[in-house]
């Protein structure tokens, strides 16, 4: 008889963390969560080596981060902690344990001026501090183990909605919708949103087929600005509102962010394991599944 593969998730409470358990739910799944219940503290040496004591995973999804970008610049150590320390022992605990690591980072490695989706031979160059921690992250992680699928990932939204800000963006633009006419979002940084159930179903697939480690890119396919995105979410959900576009500059803030940062998913292509959808179609999904979707597009 087969032994039943086995996954921890750490940040298990969150976004990601609640699609990663349905879609492992056919394997045995530790759950890990942070804050407010903190199970783990990935500062924490001792707290991850507890966590891991009595258990056994074929891998590790390390989901955890701070993704405050703003916040970051203010409590840069907390951040850092987090962000990159935190990644450090978790890929220390992986490697004493035996444990393949899968860990999430971001399209903020990269500064957006290339203008043409980044690979993941493209150096990077983070413009805030947030990028610079999930950076520093990967590169401890690959001092620490050999064994581990660094997966880079863009705008993400899920069901769960996000832990630190609160709500995701397409949840954000619906409760505007219902709040005011008129919405302003900028249309001059390009990304490629990316739906937290089709990364959770990318991870699945990279688990299942165990590729050589490395860095990954892993969002949905295609492109847009966050006004494209919204303007596609008010279509798909017929809500009447008045979109204006608008520029970064038109919103001030100390935090430099990428005015281009979609990645073209290269290494899951050549090893022909590449499950994302286009944008527009991993959208209308999860409309669908909060039934939001207008009637006559199901």
């Amino acid at each position: 008889m087969n032994r039943k593969k086995s996954v921890i998730i750490i940040g298990a409470n969150g976004q990601l963390g609640y699609d990663l358990k349905q879609v492992f739910a056919d394997w045995k799944v530790v759950s890990l969560n942070g804050p407010p219940e903190k199970d783990i503290d990935i500062r924490d040496e001792e707290s991850i080596k507890k966590a891991f004591q009595k258990t056994k995973a074929d891998f590790v999804i390390n989901t955890a981060a701070f993704t405050d970008v703003p916040k970051c610049e203010e409590v840069k150590e907390f951040a850092y902690q987090v962000n990159s320390l935190g990644a450090k022992n978790v890929a220390r605990a992986c490697r004493e344990k035996g444990f393949a690591l899968i860990h999430i980072s971001s399209d903020y490695v990269f500064d957006g001026k290339k203008h043409s989706p980044y690979t993941e031979d493209d150096g990077p160059h983070p413009l805030n501090h947030y990028g610079f921690t999930k950076l520093e992250a990967e590169r401890l992680i690959r001092k620490e183990t050999d064994s581990y699928y660094i997966l880079r990932t863009s705008g993400l939204y899920g069901k769960a909605g996000c832990l630190v800000k609160g709500e995701n963006f397409v949840d954000k633009m619906l409760r505007y919708a219902e709040e005011k006419q008129d919405i302003r979002v900028v249309d001059d940084e390009i990304l490629t949103p990316t739906s937290s159930l089709q990364l959770a179903k990318q991870i699945r697939r990279i688990c299942e087929e165990r590729p050589d480690p490395g860095i990954y890119h892993a969002t949905n396919q295609g492109q847009c600005s966050w006004y494209e995105f919204a303007k596609e979410i008010f279509h798909l959900t017929g809500k009447k509102v008045v979109l204006t576009a608008v520029h970064q500059k038109d919103f001030p803030s100390q935090v430099l962010r990428p005015l281009y940062s979609v990645l073209e998913n290269r290494n899951l292509n050549i090893r022909d394991l590449d499950v994302m959808d286009d944008w527009h179609d991993a959208l209308k999904e999860y409309l669908e599944q909060k039934g939001l979707l207008r009637k006559h597009l199901l």
